[in-house]
């Protein structure tokens, strides 16, 4: 399980990447095609709408898939294929001076790289034994927690390269990456042990405070990481050193999602969902008031490994309210629901709401607001009584 859990690692690590790569070159490749650079946001806006729409679709789809007794791999390798040649594509169609097709390209991309996202999760949930399922969830969260940490190093080692060449690699060994699904999805199906396919879960009140509660933690964590982090390091460093403290977050989340794991396995997802979602309101309270750049780059350590343990959780938990043959859907969700924090926070860039005096003096205390707001509802969870199959 290890093995399958580091090449899953690699599938997130290189799609991230991808990311990466399209949010550097964007600004640079719209103003190629003739689209004023203004509308960068905005297409990156629509690409999270597309994320949030097709997450939760593609989910419920992959479990029909596999309801009807059919491999999911040579699915994702088709919906993969055709998301590396629209990436490809988006390079070579901006110098050409064709904003149309720029755009489809982009909305192929994004439209076929949800397949990405939520359906490996659900091989994972689909075959894993529950007992497992933590540090598998684990070793594939990893590879998006080293590409965040990444990304700022990547930001600087693109400068002045032309955009067709790392499109192209990250494309190709994407492609690559994901062809190892056939392979992964055999091995897990093999290893799984055969057991009854468990009652489906009614939609009840708890199912939708858990998923209420991503909300809130997905907009919590994009409101302290993308929105207020540099400001806060700003108080005490320059500008250059951003590129050093920035990835401080993801170190923290990459080291301590491993004792996260070992909590999971011990006490359940959703006690350390809740205690993730505490120390992550303390932390990202604390910081917003830090009176030293060493406190700082402490909590935020210590933020980015409550996020670890709060994303690890709810994937975990996820799979395991939708192992009914809905771990796609539920998966999807959980996606869906953090691209549209995403979404919000690029909606608060978009229309300068952050530059508001009013808003700007709340913004730091919002996210430790959000994710105490959180565990609040993870501990009303906790405490009422639980059905006897697939609570989260």
């Amino acid at each position: 399980m290890t093995r399958v859990g580091l090449y899953f690692g690699l599938v997130q690590f290189l799609f991230v990447s991808c990311w990466t790569v399209y949010v550097i070159y964007l600004p640079q490749l719209l103003g190629q095609a003739g689209i004023d650079m203004r509308w960068t946001v905005w297409v990156l806006m629509a690409d999270q709408l597309i994320f949030t729409l097709m997450d939760f679709s593609i989910g419920v789809a992959a479990d029909r898939v596999t309801a009807g007794l059919r491999r999911l791999g040579p699915w994702l390798l088709g919906a993969t294929f055709v998301s590396g040649l629209a990436f490809l594509a988006i390079p070579q169609l901006a110098p050409a001076g064709a904003p149309v097709l720029l755009l489809l390209a982009v909305a192929v991309w994004a439209l076929t790289s949800s397949a990405l996202r939520a359906p490996p999760m659900l091989l994972l949930g689909k075959y894993v034994p529950a007992p497992g399922v933590p540090w598998v969830a684990t070793l594939s969260l990893l590879g998006l927690g080293l590409a965040g940490a990444a990304a700022p190093y990547l930001t600087l080692g693109l400068r002045g390269v032309d955009p067709r060449l790392p499109f192209a690699l990250a494309s190709l060994a994407l492609i690559a990456a994901v062809a190892g699904m056939l392979w992964a999805e055999r091995h897990l199906a093999a290893a799984a042990p055969a057991e009854p396919a468990p009652a489906a879960r009614v939609v009840d009140g708890r199912v939708l405070a858990f998923f209420a509660a991503i909300a809130l933690l997905g907009v919590g964590f994009q409101m302290h990481f993308a929105l207020n982090s540099a400001p806060l390091y700003l108080r005490f460093a320059q500008p250059p050193q951003l590129d050093h403290l920035m990835p401080v977050f993801w170190v923290g989340f990459n080291l301590l999602i491993f004792p996260a794991c070992r909590a999971n396995q011990r006490f359940g997802g959703l006690a350390v969902m809740t205690g993730g979602a505490v120390v992550g309101a303390m932390a990202a309270a604390l910081a917003a008031s830090a009176p030293s750049l060493e406190i700082l780059v402490a909590l935020q350590f210590l933020a980015g490994g409550a996020w670890a343990a709060v994303l690890m959780s709810a994937m975990t938990a996820a799979i395991a309210i939708g192992h009914s043959g809905r771990e796609g859907a539920t998966t999807g969700g959980l996606f869906a629901l953090l691209a549209l924090a995403t979404l919000v926070r690029m909606a608060i860039v978009a229309t300068q709401l952050n530059k508001d005096a009013g808003f700007a003096a709340l913004l730091p205390w919002l996210p430790g607001l959000a994710w105490a707001a959180a565990a609040l509802l993870l501990t009303w969870l906790a405490l009422r009584p639980r059905p006897q199959t697939n609570s989260p």
